[in-house]
């Protein structure tokens, strides 16, 4: 019998042993296998990159994706690789030409920004890069990002879908393809939203969730996708689902902020707004306090800015809305990019 898991409900990693994967929030704890390495190697490998290829990984080291782990990969792959992290985009400008890199593998608004400041800011052309691969992975892209990619920098794009739990590249795609090519049969799969059977192929219309495959255990992503009826293939996800919101690549916990937000006094209502209007994902809490003493408050302003701090290396914004409110309510979510779908599997289902 198989363990269907979430994220929100994964056990807690007090007692596992070896090298481990830690959630940026530090409150998932996922043992990594002995043998992470050769499937992020293999979809390196199936994505396009060889033995003359020099590689910088410019993504975070906190197990959202595993930066080191595909830089560890890519070195079994390519001539040289280099994980320099998320780090400022004419500093990445600056590594990239000091390693001589033919491929950057990034986030898609990572790389989308760094070519809008490559034009508007540095007055540097991407071609003089000379970049032959560009891999995008950790997030849900906007549309046409890869064919803007491949135009601007004349290289080829490709998408890489990570295990979430692990940071481990396990399938990738042409952006000309829809279906993801996972490196091995038994990795990856879909599952309805609110029950916990695995779907056979070809898929039925309506909504489902991918799911990774990890021994006796079945680990709910968070990523979801609309199937139109008869796929074959499992499709990239265009959506998220359940407790964790995916913001700028990190997974962020709703319960925690409700935690959080439920020790000060004073907050009668608050919604978390996600959208992207330019490169990047940004963040919002409104906030809307019960007392007018509160409003103009900064110290209560600035308690709940330390409360999420505290939670998530993900910058939030915190906005006090000018009205009070008499009655306490639930805290929302609102995701002006789309990808969200609703808290509650149960009322998601396919």
């Amino acid at each position: 019998m198989s363990r269907w898991l979430t994220r929100h409900g994964f056990p807690a990693g007090r007692n596992a042993r070896g090298p481990l994967a830690v959630s940026s929030e530090g409150d998932l704890v996922v043992p990594l296998p002995d043998d992470a390495v050769e499937p992020a190697a293999e979809t390196l490998r199936a994505a396009g990159i060889g033995p003359s290829d020099r590689v910088v990984v410019a993504l975070n080291d906190d197990g959202e994706p595993s930066g080191s782990l595909i830089a560890r990969a890519a070195a079994s792959v390519a001539a040289a690789s280099a994980s320099v992290g998320a780090r400022g985009r004419l500093r990445l400008h600056s590594a990239l030409e000091s390693v001589g890199a033919t491929t950057l593998i990034i986030t898609p608004t990572g790389a989308m920004d760094f070519l809008a400041r490559l034009h508007l800011e540095f007055l540097l052309d991407p071609l003089d890069l000379e970049l032959d691969h560009i891999l995008i992975v950790g997030e849900i892209p906007s549309p046409n990002t890869a064919a803007q990619l491949a135009a601007e920098f004349e290289a080829d794009v490709r998408e890489l879908y990570a295990d979430p739990f692990l940071g481990v590249p396990i399938a990738q795609r042409k952006p000309s393809e829809k279906a993801l090519t996972p490196v091995r049969d038994g990795l990856l799969g879909l599952a309805p939203l609110d029950k916990d059977i695995v779907l056979d192929a070809p898929y039925d219309a309506g909504l489902a969730e991918l799911v990774v495959f990890a021994g006796d255990e079945i680990r709910r992503t968070g990523h979801a996708v609309r199937l139109s009826g008869g796929e074959q293939g499992i499709p990239a996800p265009t959506h998220t689902a359940g407790e964790h919101v995916l913001v700028r690549g990190r997974w962020l916990s709703v319960p925690k902020i409700e935690a959080a937000l439920s020790k000060i006094d004073g907050i009668a209502t608050w919604d978390l707004k996600i959208t992207r209007e330019g490169t990047l994902d940004a963040a919002a809490l409104h906030v809307r306090f019960n007392r007018d003493t509160l409003v103009k408050n900064p110290m209560w302003k600035g308690r709940v800015a330390q409360a999420l701090y505290a939670l998530t290396p993900v910058s939030i914004e915190v906005v006090v809305a000018d009205e009070v409110a008499e009655t306490r309510g639930p805290g929302t979510v609102t995701d002006a990019r789309g990808h969200h779908l609703g808290r509650d599997r149960s009322a998601l289902g396919v």
